[in-house]
């Protein structure tokens, strides 16, 4: 007994909230919500196919990338040693020769190239 009143009484809350929601707008909501539904479905498969084919790029470019990545890390160490070894060499020809190398005073009369950063 005590069931059957709840059902009845489930019933007639179901009852009472169909007559506070229009069915015309209920149906637009639904068919709103199925346009939204594919146009995330169209969106999910562009997004798939992006990512399929950027991963595809990447394999193709990534050994390239790695060996390119280990050159220019080659390069700048044999650079820095060859920088280290002319520092180097500087100050041992100054210390030997003190006027090898011009002083920053004499440096600019020295250099009378035109300064091609600045605008005319």
């Amino acid at each position: 007994m005590e069931k059957e009143a709840i059902a009845v009484a489930s019933q007639e809350v179901s009852q009472e909230f169909k007559t506070l929601i229009d069915s015309d707008a209920l149906d637009s909501m639904k068919q709103l919500q199925h346009t939204i539904l594919g146009r995330l479905q169209d969106s999910n498969a562009v997004l798939s196919h992006f990512n399929d084919y950027s991963e595809q790029c990447f394999a193709e470019v990534s050994g390239d990338l790695s060996a390119n990545t280990r050159l220019l890390k080659s390069m700048k160490s044999d650079l820095d040693y060859i920088f280290q070894k002319l520092r180097s060499l500087k100050a041992k020809i100054k210390a030997t020769y003190p006027d090898a190398f011009p002083d920053d005073s004499t440096l600019e009369a020295l250099d009378a190239r035109p300064d091609l950063e600045v605008p005319r």
